[in-house]
């Protein structure tokens, strides 16, 4: 694939190396799980495959107000990109920079188009299994963000409303396959939403250990 051979070493080059959780790493993950949602779904590849490269080209840290201007941002930078490709079609640019505009897992803004929805689609699966758990705490050592609530660790009611790293497993993790589209999508997020809550019960398992929580009756 032409399109695919000329923008990712572009992609790789500008993509941030100071933060784990966004670096080309993740980028990977969600190309090549767009690329298998959208063969799956009939969808333009070309777009595809432009948006899941760039969608986080410009990354700020998750609790910086310019954290709301990243997709935007990135938007700008992409369409900049595209227009000096030698093989992207200039017809298709403005639906790429739509599909990452609308990739937003904080705004919940709804996919326009089915490129669109594989776009979310393989950016919500990074926030479902092993590797969103490896990609919570890598961005919670990043603003130095409390593993658990001390107060009410693991209990989902009030570790939801804290800035916790389990926190985020119940603002995020365990629901964002509720935004799934996709099949595909839906049908690999089962056993990956099963292990998350297989490893909160061994979290919860190893603090009735230690005394934090107290043991079940």
């Amino acid at each position: 694939m032409k399109i695919l051979k000329e923008l990712k070493p572009i992609a790789r080059n500008l993509q941030t190396k100071d933060d784990p959780s966004h670096d080309f790493s993740h980028i990977e993950r969600v190309l090549y799980m767009a690329i298998k949602i959208g063969k799956s779904v009939g969808a333009d590849l070309d777009v595809v495959v432009a948006a899941a490269l760039f969608h986080d080209t410009v990354v700020y840290k998750k609790d910086s107000p310019q954290s709301r201007n990243e997709t935007e941002e990135s938007a700008w930078v992409t369409g900049d990109i595209l227009e000096k490709s030698k093989y992207f079609p200039k017809d298709k640019i403005e639906a790429v920079k739509t599909c990452i505009r609308e990739c937003s897992f904080s705004k919940g803004l709804a996919a326009s188009s089915l490129e669109s929805e594989v776009l979310q689609d393989a950016d919500l699966l990074e926030s479902v299994g092993a590797i969103s758990i490896i990609r919570t705490f890598s961005s919670g050592g990043h603003m130095n963000r409390a593993f658990y609530d001390e107060k009410h660790p693991l209990d989902g009611k009030y570790e939801k409303d804290s800035r916790s790293g389990v926190g985020l497993f119940y603002r995020r993790l365990l629901v964002a396959d509720k935004r799934l589209h996709s099949k595909f999508a839906k049908k690999i997020a089962v056993h990956r939403k099963a292990f998350l809550k297989k490893f909160l019960s061994q979290l919860q398992t190893e603090l009735r250990e230690t005394g934090i929580l107290p043991k079940q009756k």
